[in-house]
């Protein structure tokens, strides 16, 4: 399975980041093989759609899997539409995330609020 996780360090301790589009990196952690790839959110600054564009970034790097604490609906849609399993983020690292969601304990995610639209974080 390929996680992926945003965060706003390049750090397997630390939290996952509540903003999703317009996080820092996003981590993309293989369970089979255990490694761990940092991908520069390139979305970040976009004056807009940025959580779309973030999406694209997670389908594009091959990932069947995200944890998050959030989504906007656009970003949710458009990694649905790629059979992409999304997860709700515990309080934790993201080592401690990808520990549960390893061990099943992980929620899905599936209430996705409106998008904050150039409004940045």
């Amino acid at each position: 399975m390929k996680i992926a996780i945003p965060v706003i360090n390049k750090d397997l301790n630390s939290n996952i980041d509540a903003s999703f589009g317009r996080t820092n990196y996003f981590l993309f952690y293989n369970t089979e093989t255990k490694e761990s790839v940092f991908v520069e959110n390139t979305a970040k600054d976009s004056t807009g759609g940025a959580g779309i564009k973030a999406a694209q970034t997670i389908v594009d790097n091959g990932a069947d899997t995200i944890i998050a604490t959030r989504l906007g609906q656009n970003a949710a849609y458009v990694l649905q539409n790629a059979k992409i399993k999304i997860y709700k983020a515990i309080n934790g690292s993201v080592n401690d995330n990808i520990d549960a969601l390893e061990k099943d304990k992980l929620d899905t995610l599936d209430n996705f609020h409106k998008g904050f639209h150039g409004r940045g974080k």
